[in-house]
């Protein structure tokens, strides 16, 4: 049961994770996968069937943009993801409702701690 509440959350903030995470450059797929896994200390293990989904649906909301990389010698082409200026507006939108969430839960779990 532990494992249902657990998808069920991270899902909720993975929009917020994957902008901040092309805030700074561009980035592949796997790229990313790899920065979330490492930079959440594993808490967020992505498969590319849950990691895809985001970016499109990104991608049909106007805050990334995709290109493909030009192959350079035995190197196949990439699909890069960047964050438009739609994305860069949004992210700190995004980032505080992310906050008061999460300030509101600590509210609610402090009180019944005491």
């Amino acid at each position: 049961m532990n494992e249902k509440y657990e998808r069920q959350m991270k899902k909720g903030v993975l929009d917020l994770l994957v902008l901040k995470l092309l805030e700074k450059e561009p980035k592949y797929g796997y790229q990313l996968i790899t920065e979330l896994r490492d930079k959440s200390g594993a808490v967020f293990l992505l498969k590319e069937g849950t990691l895809y989904p985001i970016l499109y649906r990104l991608e049909e909301e106007g805050l990334v943009e995709s290109r493909w990389s030009e192959p350079k010698d035995r190197q196949v082409p990439r699909k890069y993801y960047a964050m438009t200026e739609k994305g860069r507006q949004t992210l700190p939108e995004i980032a505080d409702v992310w906050r008061q969430i999460s300030r509101g839960i600590r509210q609610v779990m402090e009180e019944e701690e005491v």
